[in-house]
């Protein structure tokens, strides 16, 4: 089904990815298309999330594959996956993916390691030989939480690689784009470095900053503009910790006010404006340490591989009146003329990890407490599988789909996009797909300018 939103785009339906009879891939084709084939008995399910169909009738050879191509617009907690098609230089999306990271987990949890084998050294345990001068690591070596990011993104490339015939990738690298500058006019100085993105890139960081609201009275969904915390009629600068964002009410109310007394009746916002202002730059620094390795990786796939900036990417949408989301970013990254339309859906895959080979659990000094199962499946069922539990009676009644969590008595927790049902017997349990790592929901995209 299509739909139109304010803006005139048209919303359509997550695709369907298709394999020829070989499991080569074909062109991604309408929800209906594949109920249809698959009622003709035409073609058999391949993989339940994200939807992949095969058909039994028809190969790659006598077909003619347009092909798609895949925007990425990397982020340190989130990844914008966008599949596309593109025609004279206008964009339909097909698909949409948040890929969720757990890069704060594997940190959590090396900090916590670190902490516990430093006590037991300590503790008059002193046969773990300390080790600081024998150890090397290589040439492009990145910590394991931002290994982490790059590691996942690259495989849910190959994933798509497999499921949709992609030609091309467009990855949003933090970089001033030459290609863009453009005047009316002789160029002069500095003006030869400002071109029609010129000030984007900062506009950018700091909308992410501070959230895309007024930081004085919270607007949301209006312009906002640049504002000196520190007014530059009083000795403030141009540094990027002394700029926020507010709306023109604010900005000319505030004027050169000091923000101390422009806010001295709000002593709770005050604190929470200078603490900000302040805020640690972790994000930015993880996004800045992968993204060469992650342009690196991308160019090993031989596939033909686009970089724009986040400056760039925010003209796009500007120009296409998209709302903001990561996904919308992914699909307006690079060069383009316009965007038609994107799915009013998208899929938000998030990173829960494998499981432990640990079959222990600690206190909060690093010793054992309670051992864990030896056998991770139980009744045909290990903890992450994706399934469905129908439910005739009783207070889990009803139809509930998602990831399982087993337990060695059968009676199992199914944790769904509502929340988790309780004591669901394996019995009224159905498997629909093996955990893969990933945990699968889908909500709207986003349709409120932020």
């Amino acid at each position: 089904s299509e739909q139109s939103d304010k803006g005139g785009k048209v919303l359509t339906d997550l695709h369907v990815f298709v394999l020829d009879r070989g499991g080569k891939p074909l062109q991604p084709c309408r929800p209906g298309r594949a109920r249809q084939i698959l009622k003709a008995g035409r073609a058999v399910v391949v993989r339940h999330t994200p939807f992949v169909i095969r058909l039994i009738d028809r190969t790659v050879a006598g077909s003619t594959v347009p092909g798609v191509e895949v925007g990425l617009d990397p982020g340190s907690r989130h990844t914008g996956i966008a599949v596309f098609t593109e025609r004279g230089g206008s964009r339909a999306g097909k698909y949409g993916i948040q890929l969720d990271h757990r890069g704060a987990a594997i940190r959590d949890k090396l900090t916590a390691r670190s902490a516990y084998r430093r006590r037991r050294r300590s503790r008059n345990l002193r046969y773990r030989a300390p080790r600081f001068l024998n150890r090397a690591r290589p040439e492009g070596w990145l910590a394991p939480s931002l290994r982490h990011r790059v590691d996942t993104t690259m495989s849910w490339m190959a994933r798509l690689r497999r499921w949709a015939p992609v030609r091309a990738v467009h990855v949003e690298r933090v970089a001033f784009d030459t290609h863009a500058l453009s005047a009316g006019r002789p160029l002069e100085g500095i003006e030869y470095q400002q071109g029609t993105l010129a000030g984007y890139e900062a506009r950018q960081y700091l909308l992410e900053k501070w959230g895309r609201t007024c930081v004085y009275c919270g607007a949301a969904g209006t312009p906002l503009q640049i504002e000196h915390i520190r007014p530059k009629a009083r000795g403030g600068s141009d540094r990027i910790s002394n700029l926020t964002l507010a709306c023109e009410l604010c900005n000319q109310a505030k004027n050169t006010t000091p923000v101390e007394e422009f806010l001295q009746g709000k002593p709770a916002l005050l604190a929470r404006v200078l603490r900000q202002a302040k805020a640690s730059l972790r994000d930015a620094a993880a996004v800045n340490s992968t993204r060469w390795t992650l342009w690196r990786a991308l160019t090993a796939t031989t596939l033909p591989v686009a970089t724009g900036s986040g400056g760039r990417t925010q003209w796009n949408r500007s120009r296409t009146n998209a709302p903001k989301s990561h996904t919308l970013d992914a699909l307006h990254v690079g060069e383009l003329a316009q965007v038609t339309g994107w799915p009013a859906r998208i899929l938000v895959v998030k990173a829960t990890g494998r499981g432990s080979y640990s079959r222990t659990r600690t206190n909060r000094y690093g010793f054992p407490r309670l051992r864990l199962p030896r056998i991770k499946h139980v009744h045909g069922f290990a903890t992450g599988d994706l399934v469905r539990a129908t439910v005739a009676t009783g207070k889990n009644t009803g139809v509930h789909t998602g990831r399982v969590a087993v337990r060695a008595t059968g009676s199992f927790n199914v944790t769904t996009e509502t929340g988790t049902r309780q004591g669901i017997s394996h019995k009224h349990i159905r498997l629909l797909q093996r955990a893969d790592g990933y945990g699968y929901t889908t909500r709207e995209e986003s349709t409120i300018e932020r």
